[in-house]
Order: C-alpha cells, then sequence, then structure tokens
C-alpha cells in the first residue's frame, strides 16, 4: 500500500533570524538617515514659534509705546518699563467766545481750574466716565503723579454745534487748569482700565501689568495672576532714551527679548519712536 506523502512547507529558525536581522539593519540604516531631518523639520517648528511669540510680544509693547501719553515713558530697572497708555486725543478751546452768543463756550485755560470744556476735533473712541484727561505733560513724575490730570464724568453735546464737537464735564474732585506756558491746545485720554502699563522680566517670563491707578513709584513688582505676556525668557532688556532738551522733543526705546525652548534660542531687536510733544 502506498502512502501520500505530504511535505510540509514553511520557514526554518535560520530563516528568520536572516530576516530578523536584515530588517534590523534596514532599520538602522532608515533611522540614521532620516534621524537628522526629523531633528531639523522640529528645530525649525520650534523656533518659529518661539520667533512667532518674541516677535508678537515686542510688537504688543512697541504698540504700546507709540500711543503712549508724550513724556510718560520711564524704566523702573532694564527689565521694567513703564508708560500710561492713550486711547485717544484731540483739541480743546483754549480761549472763550467773545461773540455775544449765550451760553457762552466753554474752554480751558492758564488762569482758573476748569471743569467743563468744549473739545474741537471729533473722537476715534469717545471718552467714558473715569477715563482720565492729561493736558501738557513734561515729565514722567508730572502724569504719574497725577499733575494735570483730570477724571472724565459725562460726555455730551456743546449747546451749539458752533461750540465743538463734545463738550466734556469733569468729575467735582478736580479740575483742570493749563500747565503755565503750554500753548499746544492739545489733550490726551488715558482709559479708566489702564492708568498705567507696565512691562516686567521675571522668573523666565514676560508680564503686562495694567493698573488702575497712578503711582510715582515704578510698578516692577509682578502680581499674583498676572497676564502673561512670553514664557521661556532667556533675556530682556528695555532701553529708553527720552532726548529731553532737543528741540524734536522725540525718544526711542530699544526693546529686546530672547526666547529659549528645548534646543532652539530665538533673539529679537524692535526699536519704537516716542512722540514726546504734549
Amino acid at each position: 500500500m502506498m502512502r501520500n506523502m505530504q511535505r510540509q512547507s514553511g520557514f526554518t529558525l535560520v530563516e528568520l533570524i536572516v530576516v530578523i536581522v536584515l530588517i534590523g539593519i534596514i532599520g538602522g540604516v532608515l533611522a540614521l538617515q532620516l534621524a537628522p531631518a526629523i531633528r531639523a523639520y522640529l528645530a525649525v517648528a520650534e523656533r518659529a514659534a518661539l520667533t512667532h511669540q518674541a516677535d508678537t510680544a515686542l510688537r504688543r509693547i512697541a504698540g504700546d509705546v507709540r500711543r503712549a501719553v508724550p513724556n510718560s515713558l520711564r524704566l523702573g530697572s532694564s527689565q521694567c518699563l513703564e508708560l500710561v497708555p492713550s486711547s485717544d486725543g484731540g483739541r480743546y478751546r483754549n480761549d472763550q467766545d467773545f461773540s455775544d452768543k449765550a451760553p457762552a463756550a466753554a474752554f480751558l485755560d492758564d488762569s482758573a481750574q476748569r471743569f467743563v470744556f468744549d473739545v474741537l476735533t471729533p473722537f476715534s473712541r469717545e471718552p467714558v466716565r473715569g477715563d482720565a484727561i492729561v493736558i501738557g505733560n513734561q515729565n514722567p513724575d508730572d502724569v504719574h503723579g497725577d499733575v494735570n490730570v483730570a477724571l472724565v464724568d459725562r460726555v455730551g453735546a456743546p449747546p451749539a454745534a458752533s461750540m465743538g464737537e463734545r463738550r466734556i464735564t469733569l468729575q467735582a474732585a478736580k479740575g483742570l487748569r493749563v500747565p503755565d506756558g503750554y500753548t499746544g491746545a492739545r489733550f490726551m485720554v488715558v482709559p479708566a482700565a489702564e492708568r498705567s502699563v507696565a512691562y516686567v522680566c521675571d522668573a523666565g517670563k514676560l508680564y503686562r501689568i495694567a493698573s488702575t491707578s497712578a503711582s510715582l513709584a515704578p510698578r516692577c513688582t509682578v502680581p499674583a495672576n498676572a497676564p502673561l505676556l512670553a514664557s521661556g525668557v532667556d533675556a530682556c532688556e528695555f532701553i529708553y532714551s527720552a532726548n529731553q532738551g532737543a528741540t524734536q522733543e522725540s525718544g526711542f526705546a530699544q526693546l529686546h527679548l530672547t526666547l529659549r525652548g528645548k534646543e532652539e534660542a530665538v533673539s529679537l531687536t524692535l526699536g519704537a519712536h516716542v512722540d514726546n510733544v504734549p
């Protein structure tokens, strides 16, 4: 009797070991080839993220610098820059109306403290109660010390259109008197929620700290829950030249920021001109 012999097919242990070794060799070669490309991709992504964060932070600071009340910038240290931001401004009536119209237009001058004045130019952002009006600021101590500063009580239309665009009434606690020698007839509006803004670098982080009141002493201490503007700060420096005494009355602020990630670091420097004409 003949038996049908069935031959079994498959891999021997030696063949499996050879295949595993070959796969390991191929994988190692691929890893050596791909690892630099992967590292380069991750480095580019990290640099891009750091650059975006640093650029956003510096542009935010420069934006506040450019809209600051003239002569309000000051340095608490090389890592602490403080200023008084403005939300709008305009021109006030600086003399009485000598026509026979009644009632008379409201104006500001250097002869007396007054509580009502007419605005001759339109607002982009109309002041609201609690906002501050600043006139003729000549140095940081004045505006940070509430000199030539008064708070808005209400804003409305003047009795006649010929008197101006709007009429501002100040709170009874304090009026305004134009500083001696100031003839610019300009005022700035400071929002009540941001009577001052400080940028402070501390413990590897950059903060933007807004205060609702004025202070003669620079605010360089970071309070709890302060808004974070950038993290991973490896170096931070603020430089400010007020250029006092120059005829152009223009200052210059230089902002330097270095951010460091896991493998990469990015350094950016941004300069901003400061208009110090009150």
